[in-house]
Formats: structure tokens, C-alpha cells, sequence
């Protein structure tokens, strides 16, 4: 029998600190090389500004097999009152291959996305940050902010979106949920110059905020993507001026434009990128180093964190009898 899991299934059984720590271990199974990570292969549908990706991975130590489909519109939210990033996950038996579960994966990879944050500021942004600014408003603004709060104490977050109103709302949704002050900017540089760790987590194609605007000992993590392989969220200057963190360096070189066009510039090279985060996890090699550090971690998203957190929540479903089981 298949369990199959919705959105709301999720909701109900998958909490941050539990993903967070999954894919913490996943991670650092990845840094002592116990896991098969293939790189995804894309689809682009340029007529309708799409992208489509398949991601299959295997993490040993935590018998996690699955395979994500995910896709990314950005015009969706717009045009069609849908995400901007859909998916769904099947979860493998790995001793027989049978399929265990088909569940969405729209809502854990937004989990996920926010715990790998939570993870690289666990390890890189300092002890004592208290302010968070935040690029985007969607979804994903949401669950980096929960994942956030799970490893440091914020006591203050700003929020920048290009839509203002959208801003305006995820400031009063998440004062009230999480009795934290959120203030709504209508300038980036404000989401920027007063803050401890910066998330980007948008879907632009140019830089969202200007290098020299960063204070030391600030951690930046961008998650945003797109399916342009020019685009970027971050300029030079800051990808200049970081200690850069990759989850997977061979992905970060092949589809990252932050690193990428830096790189084809002659500004940098592929040495500019320190360490992946498994490598810190695992203590290959160390995190953040002192206080004016500035730390970037610059998140690929990996279907690591997707098989493990699908693992999780079946774990969860079976014990709570939530899902449908169905026979193929």
C-alpha cells in the first residue's frame, strides 16, 4: 500500500525544529560522503517563463530514497493564483525500491528551504544576532523566519518586498503569529544596514541590494533562484566581500549566477568559495571564525533535504494515521 500525503497532511505533522534538525544530519552525511546526490535535470519552457526539475537522492545513514519534481513559474502568483513553486515527492523503500509514499512537495520544500537557512545560521551568523531583514514576502519568507527564530533570538525583522502590500501584510500576519516586531520597508537598503542576518529569498533576476551597504559580522543567506542562468540576487561586491558557503559546490558553479558571473568576470574564482555547509557540520572545516566575519551562505537546494524531511513526515503520518493508503 502507497500512503499518499497533502498539503494539509503536512501541515498538521511536520514542525521546523524537527526538520531542522534532519536536515542538519543530512548535511553532514553529505560532508563524510554517505549520500548520492545526482545533479537534477532541468526542463526549461521558455514560451510560458518555466522550469521544470527532477532531483533524486539517496542518504545512507538515514535510509532516506526519494525523487522530487519540482517546478518554478515565476508569473504564477500573478497570472494564475498559484505558487511560484510546486512539487511533488515519491518516497522509495531502499531495501525493495517499492514506493512507500507520494506526497506533496510544494509545503515540504518550503520547509526544508527554511531549514537549511536555520542551519547555516546555526554555524555561521553570530550568537547574539537579534535583526533580521527579509527579501521577499512569499511563502518562503515565512518558513526562513521560523527556521531563523529556531536558532537565534530575534527580537527584530524587517521586510522588503517589491509589492509593497504584500510586505504590509506578511508584517501584520507575522507580529501577531510570532509576537516579534516586523516592520514593512519601502527601501532594500533599509532591510539591509541595521541587520544581523539578511535573507533573500525572492525570485529576481538582478541584485536586490548593494554590497557596500553591509555592516561586519552580518550573515547573508540567499535562496532565491531562476530560471535564467544570468540572474542573480547578489552583487559582486557582496560575493567580494563574503566568506561564501555553498550546500553543493558543483551545483553552486554550474547554476548559481551570483558565483557564476563574478567568476566569468575574472573577479573571482572558483577558490572564493570556502566550504560547503556539510564540510562545517561535519568539522572538516570550521564555520564562522570571528565577529566582523561577513558569512554567505548560498543555497542551491539540494534533494538531500527533500528525501529526508519526506522520510520524516512518513515517519510521523504512520504514527499519527494521517494520509490515504492506496494500491497502485
Amino acid at each position: 500500500m502507497v500512503l499518499i500525503l497533502s498539503n494539509k497532511d503536512l501541515q498538521k505533522i511536520l514542525e521546523m525544529s524537527d526538520v531542522i534538525r534532519v536536515v542538519e544530519m543530512a548535511f553532514k552525511e553529505m560532508g563524510l560522503g554517505n549520500v548520492q546526490l545526482p545533479l537534477r535535470a532541468v526542463i526549461l519552457l521558455s514560451e510560458y517563463n518555466g522550469w521544470m526539475g527532477v532531483m533524486p537522492s539517496y542518504v545512507k545513514g538515514m535510509n532516506a530514497l526519494a525523487t522530487k519534481v519540482v517546478t518554478l513559474y515565476p508569473n504564477n502568483p500573478i497570472n494564475l493564483n498559484l505558487p511560484t513553486i510546486m512539487a511533488t515527492i515519491i518516497l522509495n523503500d531502499p531495501k525493495s525500491g517499492a514506493v512507500l509514499s507520494i506526497m506533496d512537495g510544494t509545503f515540504i520544500t518550503a520547509m526544508r528551504t527554511g531549514a537549511a537557512s536555520g542551519v547555516a545560521a546555526k554555524y555561521l551568523a553570530r550568537e547574539d544576532s537579534e535583526v533580521l531583514g527579509i527579501f521577499g514576502a512569499g511563502i518562503q519568507a515565512r518558513t526562513q523566519l521560523m527556521a531563523i527564530c529556531e536558532v537565534r533570538d530575534i527580537k527584530k525583522v524587517y521586510i522588503y518586498d517589491i509589492i509593497k502590500e504584500k510586505a504590509d501584510k506578511f508584517a501584520e500576519e507575522i507580529s501577531k503569529k510570532f509576537g516579534i516586531k516586523v516592520k514593512s520597508v519601502s527601501n532594500p537598503k533599509e532591510a539591509v544596514k541595521d541587520c544581523d542576518i539578511i535573507i533573500t529569498a525572492t525570485t529576481s533576476t538582478t541584485p536586490v541590494f548593494k554590497g557596500e551597504w553591509l555592516q561586519l559580522g552580518t550573515h547573508i543567506t540567499s535562496i532565491g533562484v531562476s530560471t535564467q542562468k544570468d540572474a542573480r540576487e547578489l552583487d559582486t561586491l557582496t560575493i567580494v566581500k563574503s566568506k561564501v558557503i555553498v550546500d553543493s559546490k558543483e551545483a553552486a558553479l554550474q547554476e548559481v549566477g551570483d558565483i557564476k558571473i563574478p567568476i566569468l568576470k575574472g573577479v573571482i574564482n572558483e577558490n572564493h568559495i570556502y566550504a560547503e555547509l556539510g564540510e562545517i557540520i561535519a568539522g572538516k572545516k570550521k564555520g564562522r571564525e570571528n565577529r566582523d566575519e561577513i558569512t554567505l551562505f548560498k543555497s542551491c537546494g539540494l534533494a538531500i533535504q527533500d528525501a529526508v524531511t519526506a522520510y520524516l513526515a512518513y515517519e510521523k503520518a504512520k504514527s499519527a494515521g494521517i494520509g490515504i493508503e492506496i494500491e497502485l
